[in-house]
Protein backbone atom coordinates (compact mmCIF):
# COMPACT_ATOMS: atom_id res chain seq x y z
CA UNK A 1 0.00 0.00 0.00
CA UNK A 2 1.06 3.58 -0.57
CA UNK A 3 0.46 6.46 1.79
CA UNK A 4 0.66 10.12 0.77
CA UNK A 5 1.42 12.70 3.43
CA UNK A 6 1.75 16.44 2.97
CA UNK A 7 4.15 18.53 5.00
CA UNK A 8 3.00 22.19 4.79
CA UNK A 9 6.37 23.46 5.99
CA UNK A 10 8.31 22.22 3.00
CA UNK A 11 5.49 21.79 0.45
CA UNK A 12 6.54 18.21 -0.09
CA UNK A 13 4.62 14.99 -0.02
CA UNK A 14 5.98 12.09 1.93
CA UNK A 15 5.25 8.78 0.26
CA UNK A 16 6.12 5.51 1.86
CA UNK A 17 5.05 2.00 2.65
CA UNK A 18 2.73 1.81 5.62
CA UNK A 19 4.72 -1.12 6.93
CA UNK A 20 7.98 0.83 6.85
CA UNK A 21 6.99 4.44 7.50
CA UNK A 22 9.37 4.67 10.45
CA UNK A 23 12.39 3.59 8.42
CA UNK A 24 11.88 4.77 4.85
CA UNK A 25 10.58 8.04 3.39
CA UNK A 26 10.52 9.19 -0.20
CA UNK A 27 10.02 12.87 -0.89
CA UNK A 28 8.08 13.82 -4.00
CA UNK A 29 7.32 17.38 -5.07
CA UNK A 30 3.55 17.61 -5.51
CA UNK A 31 1.45 20.15 -7.35
CA UNK A 32 -2.31 20.04 -7.70
CA UNK A 33 -2.60 18.13 -4.42
CA UNK A 34 -6.16 16.83 -4.17
CA UNK A 35 -7.94 16.22 -0.88
CA UNK A 36 -11.00 13.97 -0.80
CA UNK A 37 -13.78 14.48 1.71
CA UNK A 38 -15.42 11.17 2.60
CA UNK A 39 -12.53 9.15 1.25
CA UNK A 40 -13.96 5.84 2.47
CA UNK A 41 -17.29 6.30 0.68
CA UNK A 42 -18.35 4.81 -2.63
CA UNK A 43 -17.29 7.83 -4.67
CA UNK A 44 -14.56 8.94 -2.28
CA UNK A 45 -12.65 5.69 -2.75
CA UNK A 46 -12.79 6.03 -6.54
CA UNK A 47 -11.65 9.65 -6.39
CA UNK A 48 -8.76 8.67 -4.11
CA UNK A 49 -7.78 5.85 -6.43
CA UNK A 50 -7.75 8.10 -9.49
CA UNK A 51 -5.82 10.87 -7.69
CA UNK A 52 -3.31 8.34 -6.31
CA UNK A 53 -2.68 6.92 -9.79
CA UNK A 54 -1.76 10.43 -10.90
CA UNK A 55 0.44 10.95 -7.82
CA UNK A 56 -1.60 13.92 -6.56
CA UNK A 57 -3.53 12.54 -3.59
CA UNK A 58 -3.03 14.59 -0.42
CA UNK A 59 -5.34 12.41 1.69
CA UNK A 60 -8.87 12.68 2.99
CA UNK A 61 -11.37 12.70 5.79
CA UNK A 62 -13.64 9.86 6.79
CA UNK A 63 -16.19 8.79 9.35
CA UNK A 64 -14.90 8.02 12.81
CA UNK A 65 -13.50 4.53 13.06
CA UNK A 66 -13.08 4.05 9.30
CA UNK A 67 -9.50 4.07 8.02
CA UNK A 68 -9.01 2.84 4.44
CA UNK A 69 -5.78 0.97 3.85
CA UNK A 70 -3.03 3.09 2.34
CA UNK A 71 -4.79 6.44 2.76
CA UNK A 72 -3.64 9.28 5.00
CA UNK A 73 -6.59 10.45 7.06
CA UNK A 74 -6.80 14.02 8.34
CA UNK A 75 -8.53 14.80 11.62
CA UNK A 76 -10.95 17.34 10.13
CA UNK A 77 -11.88 19.32 7.03
CA UNK A 78 -9.74 22.33 7.94
CA UNK A 79 -6.60 20.20 8.27
CA UNK A 80 -7.28 18.57 4.89
CA UNK A 81 -7.93 21.97 3.30
CA UNK A 82 -4.62 23.30 4.59
CA UNK A 83 -2.76 20.36 3.05
CA UNK A 84 -4.54 20.41 -0.32
CA UNK A 85 -4.59 22.61 -3.40
CA UNK A 86 -8.13 21.47 -4.23
CA UNK A 87 -10.75 19.58 -2.22
CA UNK A 88 -13.33 17.28 -3.83
CA UNK A 89 -16.58 16.71 -1.96
CA UNK A 90 -19.07 13.91 -2.75
CA UNK A 91 -20.34 13.51 0.82
CA UNK A 92 -23.85 14.43 1.98
CA UNK A 93 -26.13 17.44 1.70
CA UNK A 94 -26.08 17.87 5.49
CA UNK A 95 -22.39 18.85 5.31
CA UNK A 96 -22.60 21.50 2.58
CA UNK A 97 -22.87 24.61 4.78
CA UNK A 98 -20.09 23.53 7.13
CA UNK A 99 -17.77 22.60 4.25
CA UNK A 100 -18.49 25.89 2.48
CA UNK A 101 -17.46 27.87 5.55
CA UNK A 102 -14.27 25.91 6.24
CA UNK A 103 -13.03 25.78 2.65
CA UNK A 104 -13.72 29.48 2.06
CA UNK A 105 -11.79 30.35 5.22
CA UNK A 106 -8.89 28.17 4.08
CA UNK A 107 -8.91 29.61 0.56
CA UNK A 108 -9.05 26.11 -0.95
CA UNK A 109 -10.90 25.55 -4.26
CA UNK A 110 -13.92 23.28 -3.90
CA UNK A 111 -15.27 20.66 -6.30
CA UNK A 112 -18.80 19.84 -5.14
CA UNK A 113 -20.53 16.75 -6.44
CA UNK A 114 -22.95 16.35 -3.54
CA UNK A 115 -26.63 16.42 -4.52
CA UNK A 116 -29.88 16.89 -2.64
CA UNK A 117 -28.99 20.18 -0.94
CA UNK A 118 -31.53 22.95 -0.38
CA UNK A 119 -31.75 26.71 -0.90
CA UNK A 120 -29.94 27.47 2.35
CA UNK A 121 -27.05 25.31 1.17
CA UNK A 122 -27.11 27.04 -2.22
CA UNK A 123 -26.68 30.39 -0.51
CA UNK A 124 -23.70 29.02 1.44
CA UNK A 125 -22.14 27.74 -1.79
CA UNK A 126 -22.61 31.11 -3.49
CA UNK A 127 -21.11 32.87 -0.46
CA UNK A 128 -18.05 30.61 -0.53
CA UNK A 129 -17.64 31.31 -4.25
CA UNK A 130 -17.04 34.98 -3.45
CA UNK A 131 -13.63 34.05 -2.04
CA UNK A 132 -12.70 30.72 -3.67
CA UNK A 133 -13.33 29.03 -7.02
CA UNK A 134 -16.16 26.50 -6.72
CA UNK A 135 -17.44 24.09 -9.36
CA UNK A 136 -20.74 22.47 -8.41
CA UNK A 137 -22.41 19.88 -10.61
CA UNK A 138 -24.84 17.00 -10.10
CA UNK A 139 -22.80 14.95 -12.56
CA UNK A 140 -19.19 15.24 -13.76
CA UNK A 141 -19.58 12.89 -16.71
CA UNK A 142 -18.99 14.54 -20.10
CA UNK A 143 -21.82 12.60 -21.75
CA UNK A 144 -24.38 13.68 -19.18
CA UNK A 145 -23.41 17.32 -19.61
CA UNK A 146 -23.82 17.03 -23.35
CA UNK A 147 -27.24 15.50 -22.66
CA UNK A 148 -28.11 18.54 -20.54
CA UNK A 149 -27.27 20.82 -23.45
CA UNK A 150 -29.37 18.74 -25.84
CA UNK A 151 -32.27 18.58 -23.36
CA UNK A 152 -32.40 22.37 -23.24
CA UNK A 153 -32.38 22.62 -27.01
CA UNK A 154 -35.08 19.99 -27.36
CA UNK A 155 -37.16 21.80 -24.75
CA UNK A 156 -36.90 24.97 -26.80
CA UNK A 157 -37.66 23.25 -30.11
CA UNK A 158 -40.62 21.08 -29.03
CA UNK A 159 -43.70 23.06 -27.90
CA UNK A 160 -44.87 22.18 -24.40
CA UNK A 161 -48.51 22.08 -25.52
CA UNK A 162 -47.73 19.39 -28.09
CA UNK A 163 -44.86 17.43 -26.51
CA UNK A 164 -45.21 16.01 -23.01
CA UNK A 165 -41.86 15.87 -21.21
CA UNK A 166 -41.08 13.08 -18.77
CA UNK A 167 -37.77 12.24 -17.10
CA UNK A 168 -37.05 8.67 -16.04
CA UNK A 169 -34.06 7.76 -13.88
CA UNK A 170 -32.84 4.52 -12.30
CA UNK A 171 -30.07 4.03 -9.75
CA UNK A 172 -28.73 1.48 -7.30
CA UNK A 173 -30.90 0.55 -4.34
CA UNK A 174 -28.74 2.49 -1.82
CA UNK A 175 -29.28 5.92 -3.40
CA UNK A 176 -31.00 8.26 -0.96
CA UNK A 177 -32.31 11.21 -2.97
CA UNK A 178 -35.06 10.99 -5.56
CA UNK A 179 -35.34 12.32 -8.15
CA UNK A 180 -31.59 12.18 -8.64
CA UNK A 181 -29.59 15.39 -8.93
CA UNK A 182 -28.92 14.62 -12.59
CA UNK A 183 -32.63 14.06 -13.27
CA UNK A 184 -33.42 17.43 -11.70
CA UNK A 185 -30.68 19.05 -13.79
CA UNK A 186 -32.22 17.55 -16.92
CA UNK A 187 -35.59 18.90 -15.82
CA UNK A 188 -34.11 22.35 -15.30
CA UNK A 189 -32.57 22.16 -18.77
CA UNK A 190 -35.92 21.32 -20.40
CA UNK A 191 -37.64 24.05 -18.38
CA UNK A 192 -34.98 26.60 -19.37
CA UNK A 193 -35.52 25.72 -23.02
CA UNK A 194 -39.22 26.35 -22.54
CA UNK A 195 -38.66 29.60 -20.65
CA UNK A 196 -40.22 28.47 -17.37
CA UNK A 197 -38.99 27.63 -13.88
CA UNK A 198 -38.84 23.92 -13.12
CA UNK A 199 -40.42 24.44 -9.70
CA UNK A 200 -43.58 25.73 -11.40
CA UNK A 201 -44.08 22.73 -13.70
CA UNK A 202 -42.44 19.67 -12.10
CA UNK A 203 -44.50 16.68 -10.96
CA UNK A 204 -42.95 13.87 -8.92
CA UNK A 205 -46.08 12.16 -7.55
CA UNK A 206 -48.44 12.08 -10.46
CA UNK A 207 -52.11 11.42 -9.75
CA UNK A 208 -54.71 11.66 -12.45
CA UNK A 209 -54.41 13.17 -15.92
CA UNK A 210 -51.40 15.24 -16.93
CA UNK A 211 -51.71 18.97 -17.64
CA UNK A 212 -50.06 20.76 -20.57
CA UNK A 213 -46.53 21.94 -19.85
CA UNK A 214 -45.81 19.65 -16.94
CA UNK A 215 -42.39 18.02 -16.61
CA UNK A 216 -42.84 14.68 -14.91
CA UNK A 217 -40.28 12.62 -13.00
CA UNK A 218 -40.16 8.90 -12.30
CA UNK A 219 -37.48 7.34 -10.07
CA UNK A 220 -36.60 3.66 -10.03
CA UNK A 221 -34.25 1.95 -7.55
CA UNK A 222 -32.82 -1.54 -7.78
CA UNK A 223 -29.68 -3.65 -7.78
CA UNK A 224 -26.44 -1.82 -8.41
CA UNK A 225 -27.37 0.34 -11.39
CA UNK A 226 -24.74 3.09 -11.65
CA UNK A 227 -27.04 5.59 -13.32
CA UNK A 228 -29.53 5.70 -16.17
CA UNK A 229 -31.40 8.81 -17.30
CA UNK A 230 -33.89 9.37 -20.10
CA UNK A 231 -35.68 12.53 -21.19
CA UNK A 232 -38.80 11.55 -23.13
CA UNK A 233 -40.79 13.95 -25.32
CA UNK A 234 -44.08 12.43 -26.46
CA UNK A 235 -46.55 13.94 -28.92
CA UNK A 236 -49.69 12.43 -30.38
CA UNK A 237 -47.82 11.05 -33.37
CA UNK A 238 -44.18 10.63 -32.35
CA UNK A 239 -41.79 10.21 -29.44
CA UNK A 240 -38.20 11.43 -29.00
CA UNK A 241 -36.01 9.93 -26.26
CA UNK A 242 -32.63 11.22 -25.08
CA UNK A 243 -30.87 8.60 -22.94
CA UNK A 244 -27.59 8.30 -21.07
CA UNK A 245 -26.34 5.17 -19.31
CA UNK A 246 -23.32 5.15 -16.99
CA UNK A 247 -21.68 1.72 -16.75
CA UNK A 248 -18.89 2.50 -14.29
CA UNK A 249 -18.69 5.10 -11.49
CA UNK A 250 -15.10 5.78 -12.47
CA UNK A 251 -16.47 8.01 -15.24
CA UNK A 252 -17.67 10.40 -12.52
CA UNK A 253 -14.38 10.25 -10.63
CA UNK A 254 -12.29 10.90 -13.73
CA UNK A 255 -14.49 13.84 -14.67
CA UNK A 256 -14.27 15.32 -11.17
CA UNK A 257 -10.46 15.02 -11.11
CA UNK A 258 -10.21 16.74 -14.49
CA UNK A 259 -12.54 19.50 -13.30
CA UNK A 260 -10.48 19.91 -10.12
CA UNK A 261 -7.24 20.38 -12.02
CA UNK A 262 -8.95 23.01 -14.19
CA UNK A 263 -10.58 24.75 -11.21
CA UNK A 264 -7.31 25.36 -9.41
CA UNK A 265 -6.35 27.90 -12.07
CA UNK A 266 -9.65 29.83 -12.02
CA UNK A 267 -10.56 33.02 -10.19
CA UNK A 268 -13.04 32.92 -7.28
CA UNK A 269 -16.54 32.31 -8.57
CA UNK A 270 -19.23 29.68 -9.00
CA UNK A 271 -18.67 27.48 -12.05
CA UNK A 272 -20.53 24.65 -13.74
CA UNK A 273 -19.48 21.86 -16.05
CA UNK A 274 -20.31 23.97 -19.11
CA UNK A 275 -17.62 26.43 -18.01
CA UNK A 276 -15.12 23.59 -17.71
CA UNK A 277 -16.11 21.79 -20.93
CA UNK A 278 -16.41 25.02 -22.91
CA UNK A 279 -19.95 24.76 -24.26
Amino acid sequence: MVNYLYDPKNSMAVMGSLSSMKNVRYYVQMTDRIGVLGISGRMGALLASEAAKRGILAGGTTRSGVNPDGMFIFDDVSALAAASDIVIDFTHSSTVCAHAEVLAAAGTPWVLGTTGYDEVDSVAIAQAALSIPVIAAPNFCTGVNLALLLAERLGAALPAAAYDAEILEMHHRQKLDAPSGTALALGRAVAAGRGVALADVMVTDRKGARADGEIGFASLRGGQIVGSHSVIFTAGDEQITLTHHAFDRMVFATGAIRAALWLQHQKPGLYGMRDFLGF
